[in-house]
């Protein structure tokens, strides 16, 4: 009874100081409560996804009504007020997310053999070899019409040239979209699902085009002007170099061969191939040059016209037209969302480029497109914005320093240290979310860019833009030469980049937890201005770490039921069907991080195979798999558990040792063996993602 008095008056004493402790944390930190409205709506958001069943209608909004009441009822509670509107923020992103899903189609059923297909060309994208169409409400056979669209590759001699707003005729053999290759691996289903795809395919006769028709509706006709400026640029330049400057104009990279994207990915150049700030803030910022320099030159409007806001207003305008021309993709949204806040700020007079804009454009996103915040645009771009804002916040005073007046090459050592600012800012910020999708990290990320960035924004992207304006004349090869051989000086930039010596370094993937680590970590240091704000660091370093605290699968299979893996050290032995999937091993690989070599002929590191099975036991403690490569034996029943890509027709006295065969992947897709010291842990796909929507349905149910 009397430490309790005690522990009640201490606090009591100390209660006038924590108090004035907090009053001081707010006042400094004033305006950075509200960016952290968008985390909590991605983090519902998220929530929402996470889920294995589809909830009911109603706790989104009513949350969401509890929240905003409480918010409004505890307004001399700031402490109070903030936990509402946080809980408000994440019942609304839980409910948009919902909403998203509530109004998609519903999948379409895939025939299992090949079938002639009638439909509306949306969009004709050029491949390295062929061609790709997206048919919208295509009829399979003499079906009615799908509401989703399905993607076909024509056959590489094809001689028919469709265009948008044609109907179009072909024999195909479609497939649905695949499911993860591992569990809680990238959901492909859910991307097509909430995207609009029903299925893809590949042409197995020519197609024939039934009608031409000229494009209808607005998306149509800019589908068709895209369509138009990469077969003029292709005229002009048909190599690599034209279907670089075709992506930066037009937004689609299929055209772009598989060799050239790698190595713009291994150098840290592929977001110049993923039209997004960079590219509408060169665009944004031509356009305001020449705009306010032609107001300037003359003497009326310099006189008595605002030439600012005007130009401003000229450049948002162009970066409007550009976001729609290059496709309106999620990051090149964000950033015109952005500008029209500078846009704001210029013409009232205040500086818009900051946290705020950042949040506002972030939460608009998450409502119009709430199924992005699991797709590497939206976290990379916002990770990358997120750490330029800050950062440039807190290195603004030395900047201003270096940028101070003086000679010319101080002034070029200024804007050498910005870019290369820019670069290390926006690459090391996102490295850890490439790092989880891709399972790479750059190492010469800030040398290829110093080098590649500015040929682009002065060279290239001018070109290009005098191209469009040319284009009309017919006359648009004068500037595509040009652009041409500037794209040309970045694709070389790009392969030498990446052949120097380890270019790319492999990491394992980070767990789900870990990501959450990362991204908590790198708000709570970019949104708050105080010291306290450094508590971020530890959280950010074990989100780093965590693939190491985590144990990845001993084995998985495919859910097809064609590959199979032993994960032994820092390689992956593989089991392949004919027919397997390179996406899948691929996948596989950057996961676990390792070299992919074939079954051991003798026994390595805890793996022993021979013609009919390999025993995989990868410490003494773990307890024995067998993946059988033939017919099972009766000798196979010593094993923990038993795997096989083909049926397994064994009985085995007690204990029955757990059994996984074709069967079961066929019924809940691909499998992760974990062998552990206290026995055999295993995981499908259908475990991770439950019943939902884009999830087909248990076959054998």
């Amino acid at each position: 009874m009397a430490a309790g008095t005690v522990a009640v008056a201490l606090a009591t004493l100390r209660l006038p100081a924590l108090r004035d402790a907090f009053a001081d944390w707010v006042a400094t930190e004033r305006g950075r409560f509200f960016p952290w409205l968008p985390v909590f709506m991605t983090a519902g958001n998220i929530f929402f996804f996470a889920l294995t069943v589809d909830p009911p209608f109603w706790p989104g909004p009513a949350v969401l009504a509890v929240g905003a009441l409480g918010a409004v009822a505890a307004r001399r509670w700031l402490l109070a007020r903030g936990v509402c509107l946080a809980v408000a923020a994440a019942a609304l992103g839980f409910a948009a997310a919902q909403h998203a899903t509530q109004r998609a189609a519903p999948p379409m059923e895939v025939p299992r053999r090949a079938i002639a297909v009638t439909g509306l060309v949306r969009a004709v994208e050029p491949l390295p070899e062929g061609a790709r169409v997206t048919l919208e409400a295509p009829v399979l056979g003499e079906g009615a019409a799908q509401p989703r669209t399905v993607r076909i590759r024509l056959r590489p001699e094809d001689p028919a040239t469709p265009a948008t707003g044609d109907t179009l005729r072909l024999r195909a053999r479609l497939r649905p979209p695949n499911p993860p290759a591992y569990p809680g691996g990238w959901d492909l289903q859910r991307d097509a699902y909430f995207s609009g795809i029903g299925a893809y395919g590949y042409a197995l006769t020519r197609a024939e085009v039934l009608a031409h028709g000229a494009p209808s509706g607005f998306a149509r006709t800019l589908q068709s002007l895209r369509e138009a400026i990469a077969a003029r640029i292709a005229a002009v330049l048909p190599d690599t170099e034209g279907a670089i400057c075709a992506t930066l104009l037009t937004g689609s990279a299929a055209a772009i061969p598989a060799a050239d994207r790698a190595a713009f990915r291994d150098s840290g150049l592929a977001h110049l191939l993923a039209i997004a700030g960079l590219h509408i803030g060169i665009v944004m910022g031509l356009i305001f040059f020449v705009a306010r320099a032609g107001l300037a030159a003359w003497e009326r409007a310099a006189l008595h016209w605002p030439t600012k806001p005007i130009a401003a207003l000229a450049a948002l305008a162009a970066g409007g037209g550009y976001m729609l021309l290059t496709g309106a993709h999620v990051p090149i949204i964000r950033s015109f969302a952005m500008a029209c806040l500078v846009t704001l700020g210029v013409i009232v007079g205040r500086r818009a480029l900051s946290l705020r804009g950042l949040a506002l454009a972030m939460a608009t996103l998450l409502l119009i497109a709430p199924e992005q915040a699991l797709g590497v645009s939206f976290q990379m771009s916002f990770s990358a914005v997120l750490a330029l804002i800050a950062g440039y916040d807190a290195l603004r005073p030395a900047l201003l320093r270096l940028h101070a007046r003086g000679d010319w090459r101080r002034r070029l050592l200024g804007h050498v240290v910005a870019l290369a600012l820019t670069s290390a800012l926006a690459g090391t910020a996102s490295a850890p979310f490439a790092a989880y999708h891709f399972g790479l990290v750059q190492i010469y990320n800030v040398l290829a860019n110093v080098a590649a960035v500015p040929v682009t924004a002065f060279w290239v992207m001018p070109a290009g833009l005098l191209a469009l304006l040319l284009m009309p004349l017919h006359l648009e090869a004068l500037a595509l030469v040009s652009m041409g051989l500037g794209a040309g000086a970045v694709l070389w930039i790009g392969r030498a980049v990446s052949a120097l010596p380890s270019a790319t370094l492999m990491v394992p993937r980070m767990p789900d937890w870990g990501l959450a680590c990362v991204a908590l970590g790198m708000a709570w240091l970019g949104l708050w201005r105080s010291r306290g704000r450094l508590a971020g660091v530890p959280v950010l370093l074990l989100g780093l770490v965590s693939p190491a605290l985590t144990r990845p699968p001993d084995m998985l299979l495919s859910a097809d039921g064609r590959l199979a893996a032993i994960h032994a050290g820092h390689d992956m032995f593989v089991q392949q069907r004919d027919g397997f999937s390179g996406f899948t091993q691929d996948a596989w690989r950057q996961m676990w991080a390792a070299s992919v070599r074939a079954l051991p002929e003798h026994p390595e590191q805890g793996v022993a195979c021979d013609a009919d099975a390999c025993r995989v036991r990868p410490r003494a403690d773990a307890p024995l798999a067998m993946l059988l490569l033939g017919p099972a034996r009766a000798a196979d029943c010593d094993a923990a558990i038993l795997l096989s890509l083909a049926p397994i027709h064994l009985r085995c006295p007690d204990p029955v040792p757990d059994a996984f065969d074709r069967f079961d992947l066929w019924r809940n897709g691909a499998l992760a063996v974990w062998l552990e010291r206290d026995g055999v842990r295993t995981l499908s796909d259908r475990d991770v993602r439950g019943a939902r929507p884009w999830v087909p349905p248990d076959p054998g149910a």
